[in-house]
């Protein structure tokens, strides 16, 4: 039996023509290994010109796809099929440009550079025609689709995923979606699940390489892998990225994800590296672990972030102020954790230890504008808070003719003990600026005042005293 589209007599159509094309040559088996192959469904529709962070899409999927296949085993099967990248409007243009026998990384990457993004997104379409030269060849086949869009052609690709495995066709099918809403993956999520697989989101290049790395270490063969990681935090399980490189060239060779569950990779016998970040906003830092793996070993690794939380404020004259506060590890002098208060209550959450936390106020000036708090002990599963309040007085200061006329100017506070610049700018000739407004930490100041314009040339120094809370105005008066 071969699958057809039941939403349109058009599809049944489509279907019949590329079976009929389909040749002998065309089906694979097994590879020598016994390792099933992985079959790539690649999108070069024409909405692949779309940018992410400056970097089209197209480019973006082909250098990451690249990469991945290229880190893939010398003995691995890969497949490739596209669609859209020859016609503008035809949903039948789907091409299997790669049998799954295939071993050459070389070649696949060669022809994926070269695609041209075009056309539709016939993704059921697609997703047939790798189905179909899996029954029949009687093989089995990890299919892993790439798509930046849903379904453009008349086709659900959720329901040919479903016939097939309820035909009991052998295969995994994993979806990643590039740049997509939410509200657009349901039938990608469908189809995942019925394939046995996952859908994975990425929103970017480093998305990208994360879900493909994992995508292809779960695979038909061994769906759950020969390691596996638990993390937890403060007792609970958490999310968490695990990614598997090689020990000497940090090259990524294996992925996965927890989902506050156990997460199980395909590791190849060797020493490695195992990086496990946990996700959920956490400012806790990834940890890395050394394992080594022999053939037919199958090992487990609990990894604990116990962690606990800073919650800081920032006041000015003791109502809320923005400012940028810094957790920093007093052992390594590592930046650990960054936030800005905006005025109100901000909370950091950071693994157990000792820090330094600093306290950056902003839009005001002077010399009292940075503070330092050492020795803030963090414990697991414990919130501690600190605040501190930073003090300012205000200074109003305009240049005026004798007649009134606002006269434009440069003004430049300098605290007379320090003798440091700590302030300046310009009156310009607008009342919206003249007196200006200048937000300064309490002190005594050395005001210098140079006019411009057409009143260019005069210069005057004034001493005023600034104090906490309370607005001090001086207005140079000069001649016409």
């Amino acid at each position: 039996m071969h699958f057809t589209f039941k939403t349109s007599n058009t599809f049944m159509k489509l279907t019949i023509a590329m079976l009929i094309a389909l040749s002998v040559n065309q089906l694979f088996a097994q590879t020598e290994s016994n390792t099933a192959p992985i079959l790539f469904i690649y999108d070069a529709s024409g909405s692949m010109w779309g940018q992410i962070e400056g970097k089209t899409k197209k480019e973006i999927a082909s250098e990451v796809l690249s990469s991945t296949i290229n880190s893939l085993p010398d003995n691995q099967g890969i497949g490739l099929i596209a669609y859209g990248h020859r016609s503008k409007g035809d949903c039948q243009d789907v091409e299997y440009l790669f049998q799954p026998t295939n071993r050459s990384k070389s070649e696949v990457i060669s022809v994926i550079e070269t695609l041209n993004p075009l056309g539709k997104t016939p993704l059921a379409y697609s997703a047939n025609m790798a189905i179909n030269s899996l029954q029949t060849s009687g093989s089995k086949a990890t299919i892993i689709l790439i798509t930046d869009g849903i379904e453009s052609c008349d086709g659900n690709i959720c329901d040919v995923i479903s016939a097939a495995k309820l035909a009991g066709l052998e295969f995994k099918m994993h979806i990643v979606g590039l740049g997509l809403k939410e509200s657009e993956i349901d039938q990608l999520t469908c189809a995942a699940a019925a394939g046995g697989g996952r859908y994975y989101d990425a929103s970017d290049a480093r998305d990208l390489s994360d879900v493909l790395t994992q995508a292809t270490s779960e695979t038909i063969d061994d769906p759950k892998g020969n390691f596996s990681v638990f993390a937890t935090k403060n007792g609970k399980a958490v999310d968490a990225w695990v990614k598997v490189e090689k020990s000497e060239t940090m090259q990524s060779i294996s992925g996965s994800r927890t989902y506050k569950d156990t997460a199980w990779v395909n590791v190849p016998s060797g020493t490695h590296q195992v990086i496990i970040k946990p996700l959920e906003g956490s400012d806790i830092p990834a940890t890395s672990i050394t394992i080594e793996i022999k053939e037919g070993d199958r090992l487990h690794r609990d990894i604990s972030f116990d962690g606990g939380s800073l919650k800081v404020l920032t006041t000015n004259n003791s109502e809320g102020w923005d400012a940028v506060v810094k957790m920093i590890d007093q052992n390594s002098g590592k930046v650990a954790a960054t936030t800005r208060t905006y005025g109100r209550y901000q909370t950091m959450e950071v693994a157990a230890g000792t820090y330094k936390v600093t306290f950056q106020a902003l839009a005001m000036k002077g010399l009292d504008t940075f503070h330092e708090t050492l020795d803030v002990q963090v414990k697991p599963s414990d919130t501690i808070t600190i605040s501190h309040n930073f003090v300012t007085g205000i200074a109003m200061v305009g240049v005026q003719t004798t007649d009134g006329e606002l006269v434009d100017a440069t003004v430049n506070f300098h605290e007379v003990n320090s003798g440091k610049n700590v302030a300046a700018s310009r009156t310009y000739t607008s009342p919206n600026n003249n007196p200006r407004e200048f937000l300064l930490n309490p002190g005594n100041y050395r005001v210098t005042i140079v006019t411009l314009g057409v009143h260019k040339g005069k210069k005057e120094i004034l001493e005023l005293t600034v104090s906490p809370g309370e607005t001090i105005e001086r207005i140079l008066k000069i001649d016409n």
